[in-house]
């Protein structure tokens, strides 16, 4: 693939060259050091992947995300120097359309390169779905699910979603936070490193209470529920969420086809689910299974699409 690198610390993008070129599949397109420079290069050559830094003079990664998104969207992977330290950056990119996040190598005392490994393996996990990518970056609009409830009991509602998610999220579960008799179970593509973080981003956003699913919940209990990264989780025949007790070699987490299928085939009462913005197309057959059900589905369109594959 051919990478372009966006960072402003000449020591960091040494140790992004070193990793990336240690893969004889990789190759450096570009490197810009601040993100209206990335933004340029971006328009007239358009790279595979895109390492985007968070922290730049001018611009930071998150406003240069969404601008690339807007005017030449591809693929971009947020490398920081602590994703910790900057969650709620992370979130608003990862919400503009950047795929994953992972912590920056760095270079030791004894030159060598340090943390590399993750890099690699998040750029392996994007080459299998960075052909997939047709973007469109524009802002998310509110789809009105509410008014379309299937019932005044307790009704289950999906949401399903990768690229560009956390921003749709945000605007999608507003209408649903006035509701008491909803039970909102959220499949967000999202790496295990970063599950927590999530979680409180969207509290914090939403100032509601979001639960992480667990074993031995109960499908229909009210409130939202966030199914974490690992382990892959499905609702049962009792109608309870255990761990899913067969294995997957799928790249993405939690899986929305896993979680959709078991509900369709164990949920008696049908719901509304809902596939939103994302790269690749998980969740497609699990809607569509849902929908012959009995199921209202949704899938969020093109336009208001940060990338228009779900």
């Amino acid at each position: 693939m051919r990478v372009a690198i966006v960072n402003d610390l000449r020591i960091a993008v040494e140790a992004l060259r070193r990793v990336v070129t240690s893969d004889p599949e990789h190759q450096i397109a570009w490197i810009a050091n601040d993100g209206q420079e990335a933004i340029r290069k971006c328009l007239s050559d358009k790279p595979d992947v895109i390492l985007m830094d968070l922290i730049m003079p001018g611009l930071d990664g998150a406003q240069t995300t969404k601008e690339i998104m807007t005017k030449c969207p591809c693929p971009i992977l947020v490398v920081t120097a602590t994703v910790s330290g900057n969650y709620s950056l992370v979130y608003d990119a990862l919400g503009f359309g950047a795929v994953d996040a992972v912590n920056t190598p760095t270079i030791g005392t004894a030159g060598n390169v340090q943390g590399g490994a993750d890099l690699l393996k998040k750029l392996a996990r994007m080459k299998g779905t960075v052909n997939e990518s047709r973007s469109l970056q524009r802002e998310p609009r509110a789809v009105d699910i509410s008014a379309s409830k299937p019932s005044p009991l307790i009704s289950p509602v999906l949401l399903g979603a990768s690229t560009g998610g956390p921003q749709a999220l945000l605007v999608v579960l507003s209408p649903l936070l006035t509701l008491s008799n909803v039970s909102i179970w959220i499949a967000q593509h999202i790496g295990a490193d970063f599950f927590a973080g999530f979680a409180d981003y969207l509290a914090n956003r939403t100032q509601a209470s979001i639960h992480i699913a667990r074993a031995g919940d109960s499908f229909v209990q009210p409130g939202i529920h966030l199914l974490p990264s690992e382990p892959a989780l499905i609702v049962s025949s009792q109608g309870t969420i255990q761990p899913d007790p067969t294995p997957s070699n799928s790249l993405h987490t939690p899986n929305i086809n896993r979680f959709f299928s078991s509900v369709a085939k164990n949920s008696a009462k049908p719901g509304i689910a809902a596939l939103l913005t994302g790269m690749g197309s998980d969740g497609a057959q699990g809607l569509l299974e849902l929908r012959q059900k009995g199921w209202y589905t949704l899938a969020q369109d093109e336009a208001t699409s940060v990338v228009y594959g779900m």
